[in-house]
């Protein structure tokens, strides 16, 4: 059996020291949204217990769907990669890039540099995504949505080059018989599209699913711990959200559900796959981790 962890949008706090040139940018209104809302609903005072709770379940391996940062700072991307360190080596901890990650134009090349390891893999070209990373037969496959937007966006993108290459990963994958578990940070669902915050270009995934199939989909994005599914070639492929990491433990969270994180058991039973889906979090009214749902998903 192999446990896979989940877990999206850490935003780590609090924010470093921001300079005024910083701002200079979109920046400013990500600093002042962060100052008015963020700062109080994504205060990160959970983050720590939750993060300690996670890695007393001993994962194999743990998935992060982007938005490590807030306003992708230089120095938010040197903490990032420090805070990775305490989740494990880049051997067993992957990175799907968000939009907060990519901020602005030339910061997301900033943290692919110093995250190194925990945002790079096997390729099937030059390209840096989709990349894999394989733990026993468990394959998980790291998409990027992550672009930079205009001030009052948070949109994905996914072309139709990235579309192309996902649709040879999975492919060759599940000739190998591998358990394909596919990350990205925008959710992929049409119901999910929105003109300012969802992801475009998510028709080119669903149709690289569609055509050569998956055994689940990772996203966060949307601060809500969500189930869905996509058509595959075989019958429909789950589609999984988790909560905001960096969430309050309860109370104030913004109309965002407070912070959990996702583990799942994936197992090869005979010829056929089973995975049990367990969420782990904090409540509204309580700031104490409990098993929120335990279900059978594939």
């Amino acid at each position: 059996m192999i446990t896979l962890a989940h877990l999206s949008d850490v935003h780590l706090a609090p924010l470093p020291p921001v300079r005024l040139r910083d701002l200079a940018s979109k920046r400013i209104t990500g600093y002042l949204n962060w100052k008015i809302k963020r700062e109080h609903t994504l205060a990160g005072d959970g983050l720590v217990k939750l993060v300690r709770h996670m890695r007393g379940q001993s994962p194999d391996f743990t998935a992060i769907t982007g938005d490590l940062v807030n306003l992708a700072l230089d120095a938010e991307i040197n903490t990032a990669h420090n805070w990775l360190e305490t989740i494990g080596p880049p051997e067993v901890v992957c990175v799907s890039p968000g939009n907060h990650d990519a901020y602005i134009g030339g910061q997301l090349e900033k943290a692919m540099a110093r995250w190194g390891g925990y945002i790079s893999g096997e390729t099937v070209d030059s390209a840096p995504f989709p990349f894999v990373r394989r733990i026993g037969e468990v394959a998980i496959v790291s998409c990027s949505s992550a672009v930079p937007t205009a001030p009052g966006m948070a949109l994905g993108r996914f072309d139709a080059e990235q579309g192309e290459r996902l649709g040879r990963i999975l492919r060759l994958l599940g000739e190998g018989g591998y358990f394909r578990v596919v990350m990205i940070h925008h959710p992929p669902n049409q119901e999910q599209a929105h003109p300012r915050l969802g992801l475009y270009g998510a028709r080119l995934f669903r149709a690289a699913v569609a055509a050569h199939g998956a055994e689940l989909i990772l996203h966060g994005h949307t601060h809500q711990s969500t189930i869905y599914a996509v058509p595959g070639p075989r019958g429909d492929v789950p589609v999984v959200g988790v909560a905001a990491a960096g969430a309050a433990q309860g109370g104030d969270t913004g109309g965002h559900d407070p912070a959990r994180y996702n583990l799942f058991s994936i197992q090869r039973l005979g010829t056929a796959w089973q995975c049990t889906l367990r969420e782990f979090g904090f409540q509204r009214l309580s700031t104490d981790i409990v098993l929120r749902l335990s279900l059978r998903i594939y």
